[in-house]
């Protein structure tokens, strides 16, 4: 009891370091001794090997106290019980994850031949079967909530050039797999089993992922098209925190048309470089400019006093039931035909968030929770991300698509040479929310070899480059400017290319590594003494 006892608390010091690595803590490091911990938890220890069953209870602990860490924003105005909620369905997951992990590190540690082998068969096995439930959860259901992944906890980290070899899947399988050699290599000190031995194949893994770390730095450095562009990221502020700020739409819309007005003047009178093109951020224009032609005028004299495209963040009716797209218009007053339609380009929001911008299964949800007839009536769009703006090709991930592979990938396969993350992150107050938005952003970032324009309402916005350097950043709940020049993005990177191999591949490795565990551990005649 008092074994099972020091897992349980085991496992929950490992979400909680877990929990450390991103924004507000935001140690990197703190991610590996997080892996080693939970594979000694999970691991056979003086000849007491946890059940599966015991796995999984401590793969739910560990997300649990991760998640609840991680994700508290997420009830700040609805209520604890939707972080409890959403942090008990992504816990499952990790105990998914402990389950398989017992046989893979039994039959990796169990005594016999081999053992240096066999524990890195252990290592990448662990690794790779973390892969394969962080991309289960990213994906389903209603989607996924990628969320939390190992990646995004790295973008201070010496690992993240990785991104560019293989995207977040290979820079999570680095970190995974570093924490497990570390996990594993104290196991094998303690036992006495050959150690020196076994630890120095253990080697192996940090030297690999080393050497993969200086060919993308390399890489890297050689990248770009040194072409240049003029921007301006408008972030305009709500009139108050919270939920309601959708009341104030007119107010908003007024505070961005005011900071840009602004920011005109000094262009007007030569103290600010005159921009190739404007951001303003999602929601800047909740009144549709297409339907208010108050609101369409006063965009169009802005775009055309500055002469440049301004992209506008609205939600935009579909005709159907309260149904609506919370889309991006490329918006270009600049036209001298008066007739012309000033929306050149739109991108539509196509990765929509569950519970927040559409209710599964909403009439029994509405029933039981009343606060849930404040989620939204959104439908997806279909398009690849992709808008044309000054010329330029402009890749769009909006607000919570910036966390999906896909939709930063995607646009820049197809030519994007900026990315685009307008955000509305008013909703979630002060939390590190937006903290942890930014850092998503400089993964995607390094993941492709372009820079990345955060506008937010009420920040933080940002200016990242290439590198995944923060170049210019706003401060939270004021009325800010970036006007920076930015290098464009070139063709992308092989994790660009590469799509979604690297991802199958190391789920496959995950695969292929329980699948040998439980061939090694079928049933045989007990040598072990099992924890009830």
């Amino acid at each position: 009891m008092i074994r099972q006892l020091i897992r349980l608390v085991g496992a929950a010091a490992a979400g909680a370091l877990l929990a450390a690595s991103f924004p507000p803590v935001d140690l990197w490091w703190a991610a590996l001794p997080a892996i080693a911990l939970l594979v000694v938890v999970l691991s056979p220890l003086r000849g007491h090997a946890p059940r599966v069953r015991t796995g999984a209870l401590l793969g739910l602990v560990a997300g649990l106290a991760f998640f609840l860490l991680l994700v508290p924003w997420v009830g700040l105005y609805v209520g604890a019980y939707a972080a409890w909620g959403l942090s008990l369905v992504e816990a499952l997951y990790l105990a998914a994850f402990g389950a398989g992990a017992v046989p893979i590190l039994r039959a990796g540690l169990a005594p016999g031949r081999r053992p240096g082998l066999r524990a890195v068969g252990a290592v990448f096995g662990v690794a790779g079967w973390w892969s394969v439930w962080e991309w289960v959860r990213s994906s389903w259901p209603w989607g996924g909530f990628p969320w939390g992944r190992l990646a995004f906890g790295q973008a201070d980290g010496p690992l993240l050039p990785l991104a560019s070899l293989g995207g977040t899947p290979l820079l999570g399988l680095a970190v995974a797999s570093l924490g497990a050699a570390i996990g594993v290599a104290l196991l094998l000190l303690v036992r006495r089993d050959r150690p020196v031995l076994t630890v120095t194949g253990l080697l192996t893994v940090p030297l690999v992922t080393a050497g993969l770390v200086a060919g993308a730095s390399i890489a890297a450095s050689t990248g770009g098209t040194g072409e240049t562009i003029e921007v301006a990221v408008i972030q305009g502020n709500v009139p108050r925190l919270g939920l309601d700020f959708n009341a104030q739409r007119r107010a908003v819309l007024e505070n961005h048309l005011r900071v840009t007005a602004e920011f005109a003047d000094e262009v007007d009178a030569g103290t600010a470089v005159r921009p190739d093109l404007v951001l303003w951020p999602e929601n800047a224009s909740d009144i549709s400019p297409l339907a208010d032609r108050r609101a369409g005028a006063q965009i169009s004299a802005l775009s055309e006093r500055l002469e440049a495209p301004i992209l506008v963040g609205t939600v935009l009716p579909t005709g159907q039931d309260r149904q609506a797209t919370n889309s991006y218009l490329v918006w270009d007053g600049s036209s001298s035909n008066p007739a012309a339609d000033p929306v050149v380009d739109r991108h539509d929001k196509k990765y929509i968030q569950p519970f927040g911008e559409w209710l599964p299964l909403r009439t029994p949800l509405e029933a039981l929770f009343p606060v849930a007839r404040t989620a939204g009536h959104f439908v997806p769009g279909d398009g690849d991300g992709l808008v044309t703006a000054a010329g330029f090709d402009l890749g769009v991930a909006i607000c919570f698509e910036i966390a999906f592979d896909a939709a930063a990938r995607e646009p820049v396969t197809r030519g994007a040479q900026i990315l685009t993350v307008p955000t509305n992150n008013a909703t979630f107050g002060r939390s590190p929310m937006t903290y942890q938005q930014l850092a998503m952003s400089r993964v995607r970032a390094v993941e492709h070899h372009v820079p990345v324009l955060i506008a937010a309402t009420s920040g933080v916005s940002a200016v990242i480059g290439p590198d995944g350097q923060v170049r210019q950043e706003t401060g939270i709940f004021e009325p800010a400017v970036l006007a920076a020049q930015v290098e464009v993005g070139g063709a992308g990177t092989m994790a660009t290319r590469l799509g979604g191999i690297p991802q199958v591949v190391c789920c496959l490795i995950g695969l292929a590594g329980l699948a040998w565990a439980l061939i090694r551990t079928r049933p045989r005649p007990a040598t072990d003494i099992e924890e009830i």
